[in-house]
């Protein structure tokens, strides 16, 4: 599957324009990745902000098959909008939030975890 991943409050704590806290979100990508799928980085940070984003991807070596594009859709659209199978965002309806130490609600990646394996997206490790 192609997995769109928003980073603000889904892959790290909300700090913009900084990259906030991690928040396990680097590990359930990592078995994801490990199982064939491919990461789309789909955020609203630009410039160096974006980079820094990026940057934190390629420090736990998650290898991104796209930044804000999925570069396979170019020959059949020229959407802006990234084609994905998922979208993994604190912002979706539906998308299971934590709030702890009072930081804005984030993704909760131990549900999330449940909800990929119950679906059958992530085969248990």
């Amino acid at each position: 599957m192609i997995i769109a991943v928003d980073f603000d409050g889904t892959c790290v704590t909300h700090a913009y324009p900084f990259v906030g806290k991690s928040i396990g979100a680097g590990y359930v990508l990592r078995d994801l990745v490990d199982q064939g799928h491919r990461l789309i980085l789909w955020t609203m940070r630009s410039g160096k902000e974006l980079q820094d984003a990026v940057d934190w991807f390629d420090a736990r070596n998650l290898k991104l098959f796209g930044i804000n594009s999925n570069p396979s859709q170019a020959s059949w659209t020229e959407s802006p909008k990234a084609y994905a199978h998922m979208y993994i965002d604190d912002a979706a309806l539906g998308t299971p939030l934590i709030s702890e130490f009072g930081y804005r609600p984030f993704v909760d990646w131990t549900k999330v975890r449940a909800l990929l394996t119950e679906k059958g997206v992530l085969k248990n490790v």
